[in-house]
Formats: C-alpha cells, sequence, structure tokens
C-alpha cells in the first residue's frame, strides 16, 4: 500500500475533516459528498483509508462550497505543515511545450 509523506504525521487524519464537511453541509454519506465537491467516489475513499492526499484543487473545491478557510480545512485533517516543498518540475514547461532553438540567420 502506497502511502504519500503526510501519511506519516501523527496528527494527519483526512477522515475528521471529511465528517466534518458531512456534518456542515448536512449529507448522508460519502456518494453525497464526493457529488457536492465533483468528484469521483473512490476518490473520497482513497482519501479516507490514507491511499491519496487531499490535493490543492480538492481544498480548493472545499472552500468553493462550504466557505471555510484553507488553513481551517487543512487544520481540520491534521495539516499543520507551514511550509511547502515544490519539485524541481514544478512551473517548468513540459518538454514538448518548450519553444525550439533559433538558428542565428549570421553568415560566419
Amino acid at each position: 500500500m502506497a502511502h504519500h509523506s503526510l501519511a506519516s504525521q501523527e496528527s494527519y487524519n483526512p477522515n475528521h475533516l471529511l465528517d466534518i464537511l458531512l456534518g456542515k453541509m448536512q449529507l448522508k454519506n460519502d456518494a453525497a459528498l464526493s457529488r457536492l465537491l465533483e468528484v469521483a467516489p473512490p476518490v473520497i475513499s482513497k482519501i479516507r483509508h490514507h491511499r491519496l492526499p487531499v490535493g490543492a484543487s480538492l481544498l480548493i473545491r472545499m472552500h468553493e462550497v462550504t466557505g471555510m478557510s484553507i488553513r481551517d480545512l487543512r487544520d481540520l485533517m491534521g495539516d499543520r505543515r507551514t511550509k511547502y516543498r515544490l519539485s524541481d518540475a514544478q512551473g517548468r514547461p513540459k518538454a514538448e511545450d518548450r519553444p525550439e532553438p533559433q538558428e542565428s540567420s549570421y553568415a560566419h
């Protein structure tokens, strides 16, 4: 079973966040929550079983639906990190999107 690095933090509990959202939005189950958040039901299941982290796009969607701050949502799941590490690849254009180097038109 693949665990993400955040799952190793003792305080990390995405189930608490999901349960709070169920109560706040007066939903009966995870299927209703997945419909509200516009994600496939297996996404919620994988988050509950610590096989998938709550990603940025899902946090933003939770914020849009509930009106709760991102900080509050992260606190509810026990994510107390204050800094984030970005990989070197993030923000770089993909190889196929990079412009081709232009040959010089100067005569040598």
